[in-house]
Order: C-alpha cells, then structure tokens, then sequence
C-alpha cells in the first residue's frame, strides 16, 4: 500500500465552549479501501470548540507527516477551520492566529494539502475519537474496551481479581518526559540530550503535582538523559523524595537517524527503513535494534522490581522504555511498539505482582 497520498479526517469540541475539550484525527488510506494508518486523541483541558478543532487538524498532519505522505487530503465538518486553511476567510482571533500557523507549518513540509468541508454525519470516527477526549478532560471514566482506565490509587495496589494474580505488587507509575524542540518537530530523539523548552518544563510542574496528588510514591527513578531528569526532578521535589538514575531506562539509540525526522530517515536509508520498521530486530545505522532495547529495559524491571517489592515508583522515561514496560506487563508482542501512542507528559501504569502476574491500570493519561 503506498503512503504518498492519505486522507486526514479531524474533528474537535468543547463541552461549554469554553468547557472541558479534546480532538480527534484519523489517517485513512486513499485508495477506496479506507484502510485506517494511524488515529490520535487527547483531552485539551478547558477550551473552546475552534481550538480543539484546530489542534485536531494539527494531530492529523503530524502523524500523515510521520507516516511518510507527501499528498494529504483533509476532511473536517468545521467550516471554520477549512476556510480558513483555504485562505478563503480571514483569521482573526489571537486564539487562532498560532494555531493556524503552527498547521501552516505543517502543510509547508507536504507536496499537496486539501482541504474539503463535510457534514458531521461523514467524519464520524474523527467525531468518535474526539468525544472519547472530551469525556477524559471532562473526567468521565471509559468504557471498558479503552486503551485508557481511571487512575487507581497509588496508596492502595491491588491483584486484578480474574487474572490469578496474588500478593501485593510493584506498581510502576510511568510518566514521559516534557516537551523539547525535536520532540515539537516529531524528529527521532535518543541519546541526543535536548533540554526541556518553556512548554515542557510547564509540562513536567504540572505532571508533579499530578502524581503529589495520587500518593503512595516511595521512590523516584529516572532515564540519565537530561530531558528526563530534569521531569523528575520536578517530581521529586514536590514529593521530597531524591531521584535515582537508572541506566536501563535511557532511550533507543537512533544512531545516525537522530535529529531527523521520520520522513527523513525514510529518505535517507529507505531499504534499512523498512525493514527497521517490520523487524525489531534490525538497528538503525550506528545504532540500538527494539530487541535489544527490551533486554536492558526488562533487566531494569527485574531490577526495580527486586530492589522495591510492593511498593509503589514513579519512573521518568521515553517512548520506547516506557512502551517495552507496557509489553512487558501485558505480555504481549512488539506490534505494540508500532501501535501505542504516548503523549508528552503522559502518565501509564504497569503492575508487577511476585507471583510472576502483571497488569496495566492506565495508558497514556494526561498529567494537565
């Protein structure tokens, strides 16, 4: 199936308008089959209905973008946002201006963009997707087939009941690191060590007092890269609690895909690529295979695990760390990795029970 052409629908709301908000988008393939690529979502907090409509369009372009497309057609119901992009309407708002700019920047790095108004009754998955995050912003818990469950708290651990699983376990509160300018341009970030931007270190203040407010957290455990710790640290600080650094925990080794973005390391090396993509077991070039990330990471919990029986950790980490902990706990295989998206200071839980048992509690929550 080729990516060059794919169809970007996005949708956003707001219960309120302003009132607790969230967007959806979905990219679809463009030849007939509709074949869903890729699907993005989050609560936005108290906002207004353009905006999150806005920052739909803007999730929808980056994961089209990461995907490798170069001709995007986009499909929205808010006449708003399609006239605008069209160049049609003039904008006006000082709450729109950036916002639009920021997708202008998007469509810059596109061959072709499109834009085509629809009834609300034809983008019903970007509809879907987007009402999913406005019942978390909105702090309504998912049905029971969401990736995302209602925190738990981190006081009181649990067995999961049906599994077998018995005894108390060691629960992992996996948050991701904040914002820094490669992750703004969605470019391959490893070993690199970006400090956190403005945005990011309001990201990680916010995630602190999150997690201060769940309770129960013993130890604070980090990825060396600085990106990391300086989240951690924010965390530990409203905790009292001291960071410990864990080697294990660091990111892939992107090698000399670092700094580039998907596009361009698909450019770069397409054959090496593709099969990276396919095939954990394959490195990029100068770099660290998913095969073996796994086995540093699963030491690391085998580690943790040991070191704090039944206690409950916040462990500050990257994508792929935090994702193998994930595949660890639902003793699943490395689809996952291809097909979980995490956010920027997004919180997950993993549990890990002495018996051998695990469980995820929560996947990709927001901390703001």
């Amino acid at each position: 199936m080729s990516l060059a052409h794919v169809l970007v629908e996005a949708d956003g709301g707001s219960r309120g308008n302003p009132g607790p908000a969230g967007y959806g988008a979905v990219v679809l393939s463009a030849d007939g089959a509709r074949t869903v690529l890729a699907e993005r979502k989050e609560a936005l907090g108290r906002t207004t209905n353009n905006v999150a409509e806005y920052r739909g369009l803007i999730a929808g372009l980056q994961a089209a973008i990461e995907l490798g497309a170069h001709e995007v057609d986009v499909r929205m119901d808010s006449k708003l946002v399609v006239e605008q992009m069209s160049g049609r309407w003039k904008i006006k708002h000082p709450d729109m201006i950036p916002l639009a700019a920021e997708a202008k920047e998007l469509v810059a790095q596109l061959s072709r963009v499109g834009f085509t108004w629809i009834p609300r009754a034809q983008n019903s998955h970007a509809d879907r997707l987007a009402n999913q995050a406005m019942d978390a912003a909105a702090g309504i818990a998912p049905a029971a087939t969401s990736a995302a469950v209602t925190p738990v708290a981190a006081a009181k651990p649990a067995s999961p009941g049906w599994t077998g699983a018995v005894g108390t376990p060691t629960r992992l509160l996996l948050l991701r690191h904040g914002q820094t300018a490669l992750s703004v341009d969605r470019r391959y970030s490893g070993r690199g060590n970006p400090e956190l931007t403005a945005v990011g270190r309001e990201q990680a203040a916010a995630a602190a007092k999150h997690v201060a407010g769940l309770g129960g957290i013993t130890a604070v455990v980090s990825s060396p890269l600085g990106r990391a710790r300086q989240t951690a640290a924010a965390a530990a600080q409203e905790l009292g609690l001291d960071v410990t650094v864990h080697e294990g925990l660091t990111e892939t080794d992107f090698g000399e895909w670092e700094g580039l973005t998907f596009r361009e390391a698909a450019e770069r090396d397409p054959e090496l690529h593709r099969r990276w993509l396919g095939d954990t077991s394959v490195a990029p070039p100068g770099g660290e295979s998913f095969d073996e990330v796994h086995q540093r990471v699963q030491a690391a919990r085998d580690e943790l695990v040991a070191a704090h029986p039944g206690a409950t950790l916040l462990v500050v980490s990257h994508v792929t760390p935090i994702k193998t902990l994930l595949r660890l706990a639902l003793d699943c295989g490395p689809s996952l990795l291809f097909r979980l998206h995490l956010d920027l200071a997004s919180l997950s839980t993993a549990e890990f029970y002495p018996d051998g048992g695990s469980s995820v509690r929560l996947v990709n929550a927001p901390t703001s």
